[in-house]
């Protein structure tokens, strides 16, 4: 039997031992909870529901690029968001094998923070003035749908900081797990 150095899996390559803590697990789980608000709120605009908006300032979510856009919007930010779980589930550490080509190898550790910290960064980054949504102007809403909406985003800051605790303690413990790897050894 061959092992190929290049291409880890559950056999060949250590996997963390240690459980997640659970505020961890609570804050991977929360994650897609806060990407929720203003993805159903971007589906009531693709179902042709104001939302908030004036006439006129509607008018530019009536077109089916636009609608589009907002429904692939909704899902890649809650499928994004949903990926947090992956840090404190069994599934981010081997790939489950129903996946084509990759199935049951081992996720290198690094595979899954860089992309993870990178992500926290720009969600941080993205999201940081979402709290003064109210001091800039909104002509084409509501006075109404501005404070809707205004409340319907507020939760997004929190995106950012729930994956980058998350993606931290995932490397921890791998980190733990490949030095007692290493001492054993």
């Amino acid at each position: 039997m061959s092992i190929d150095a290049t291409v880890p899996t559950a056999e060949t390559t250590l996997t963390s031992s240690a459980a997640p803590p659970r505020w961890a697990v609570r804050a991977a789980r929360l994650t897609p909870w806060v990407v929720l608000p203003s993805g159903l709120w971007r589906i009531a605009l693709v179902l042709g529901y104001p939302a908030g908006y004036t006439d006129a300032g509607f008018e530019d979510f009536q077109s089916i690029g636009a609608k589009a856009w907002m429904l692939a919007l909704s899902v890649i930010c809650e499928l994004a968001a949903f990926l947090t779980v992956g840090l404190v589930r069994p599934w981010g550490e081997v790939v489950p094998r129903w996946i084509p080509l990759i199935g049951g190898r081992v996720v290198r550790p690094m595979a899954a923070v860089v992309p993870a910290a990178l992500g926290a960064l720009v969600m941080t980054a993205l999201w940081a003035d979402v709290p003064w949504w109210w001091t800039y102007p909104h002509d084409d809403m509501t006075h109404t749908g501005n404070l809707v909406v205004g409340i319907l985003y507020q939760p997004l800051i929190l995106w950012g900081p729930l994956l980058a605790a998350v993606t931290v303690s995932y490397h921890r413990r791998h980190r733990t797990a490949r030095r007692r790897a290493d001492i054993t050894v």
